[in-house]
């Protein structure tokens, strides 16, 4: 039986870098969107606490979905097995916002 694929999510999000981790993303009904769910996070019974991802789980504590621009969407890899998600600033990156509207809307004369 073939394993559930897990993919990893990088996207730009008010200054920051967001990287998380989830089983399910598609896109959206919502044109210009990407829906993330089922996110996965490290286990809770390490003796470890990495700040990064404690900070992140509390970002998306009681989230089921969420919908992330296709604009400010990184990269999407699907990858072995899940890593540790974290925030991260964008300062000194070389990541910006994507300068142009998702859509152009039709002139009207």
């Amino acid at each position: 039986m073939p394993r559930e694929p897990i993919y990893k999510v990088i996207f730009y999000n008010q200054g920051q870098i967001f990287e998380v981790y989830a089983r399910q993303i598609y896109q959206s009904d919502l044109y210009g969107f990407i829906e993330i769910e089922e996110m996965v996070f490290g286990e809770r019974a390490q003796l470890v606490v990495d700040p990064s991802e404690e900070r992140l789980k509390a970002e998306f504590d009681g989230v089921n979905r969420s919908y992330i621009p296709m604009h400010a969407i990184v990269r999407i890899d699907e990858v072995a097995k899940e890593g540790v998600g974290k925030i991260s600033e964008a300062k000194g990156s070389n990541i910006a916002n994507f300068p142009m509207p998702a859509f152009t809307p039709k002139k009207t004369d």
